[in-house]
């Protein structure tokens, strides 16, 4: 019996060799682009550095200034105003449209609404920021839109006003992600069981008991994907404040990935910018982690 274990053993042996062969060359090339730098960026995030010259040691200092200086602090603020945008409503209007597609008997209709709904991800973000700056422009078409109806007074340059500025930027992240969660979630909606839909028309539900009775519950794995890649979107969001207000006006959109390339290549500030930087991957991790346990458990423990 012994004998028989062994050779089976040593049978699967140059399996498994063959395995991490067929695995190295993608590990190898993850450690020396992800993992090393990510341990280069822990590391100087210990040190007051310039990017040149030595180094000195402050331990804790830079992670300090990271959660009491004004600035950077305010970026990680401005990150959750984000997630409302590029999170919160692409999933909610995401939700309502692939529910409204379900119900709708053209399936051309419901196809070419779909296509139109996400074309924003075909568009490369940095031709659309420029295309939205222009539209928020003083004279942009939004204003005079607005002129045109007689609302006059509302408009503004809506990227270079301190209290609009954000909700401008955040609008146009909306735009873009509502696109891919209502084809997530059409394509979720799908695959429930048509039967469920027709045992709650028997038990009287209208379409809103249908939703939360049935589409919601059956959703929640398509939900999952789409808060992950939302929430990561608006938390490490770089392309789009950098393309429409580069943090401005003052600092009121300015937020991390901008922020750690400003200290890191303009004011040679790399150990702080470490420090931020490692930050912003807690932060995304702490929100992440639970968010793919709910999606295993169904609950998070």
């Amino acid at each position: 019996m012994a004998d028989r274990t062994a050779g089976k053993t040593s049978r699967r042996l140059p399996s498994i060799l063959l395995a991490y062969l067929w695995i190295a060359p993608a590990a190898i090339m993850y450690c020396i682009f992800a993992v090393y730098p990510l341990t280069q960026t822990i590391r100087y995030s210990f040190y007051d550095w310039d990017g040149i010259g030595l180094a000195s040691w402050v331990g804790m200092d830079n992670y300090h200034s990271v959660l009491t200086d004004q600035q950077l602090y305010g970026s990680l603020v401005n990150t959750l105003t984000l997630i409302l945008f590029i999170c919160v409503v692409p999933v909610a209007l995401g939700l309502i449209a692939a529910s409204a597609a379900r119900l709708v008997r053209s399936a051309g209709f419901a196809a070419a609404a779909r296509a139109v709904l996400f074309l924003p991800q075909i568009v490369p973000l940095a031709a659309a920021a420029v295309a939205w700056t222009w539209m928020y422009a003083d004279a942009g078409p939004i204003n005079q839109l607005l002129r045109s109806v007689g609302l006059g007074g509302l408009t503004r340059p809506w990227l270079g006003d301190f209290s609009t500025a954000l909700p401008a930027v955040g609008l146009i992240g909306s735009w873009v992600m509502i696109g891919f969660c209502t084809v997530v979630l059409t394509a979720g909606i799908g695959r429930i069981d048509a039967s469920l839909y027709e045992a709650a028309r028997l038990d009287g539900a209208n379409a809103l008991q249908e939703f939360f009775a049935v589409t919601l519950p059956g959703l929640r794995h398509e939900i999952v994907v789409c808060v992950t890649v939302t929430l990561i979107a608006a938390i490490a969001s770089f392309d789009l404040i950098y393309m429409t207000t580069q943090g401005g006006p003052g600092y009121s959109t300015m937020v991390p990935g901008v922020q750690v390339v400003r200290l890191a290549f303009t004011e040679n500030r790399v150990g702080l910018a470490s420090a931020l930087a490692v930050v912003l991957l807690v932060i995304i991790l702490a929100i992440v982690l639970p968010v793919q346990r709910l999606n295993r458990d169904g609950s998070v423990r």
